[in-house]
């Protein structure tokens, strides 16, 4: 599986390029591939599959999510 993602963060916005570091059943860790003002929940296209996502922690431009 391609560790490049998508995420889609409103319905009228422009989607986000992002690279996965770490993914598992409960969340992942993602880093962007430049700097971007993500809300607190939004979806995550990675390998055909849409996660609904809410965002625990950030740290430059990685990112812990929670599935």
């Amino acid at each position: 599986m391609s560790n490049k993602a998508r995420l889609i963060v409103g319905p009228k916005l422009p989607v986000v390029d992002c690279r996965i570091v770490d993914y598992s059943a409960g969340g992942a860790c993602i880093e962007l591939i430049r700097d971007a003002n993500l809300p607190a929940r939004f979806e995550l296209l990675h390998g055909g599959i849409k996660k609904h996502c809410r965002v625990v922690w950030k740290r430059g431009l990685r990112h812990g999510l929670v599935f």
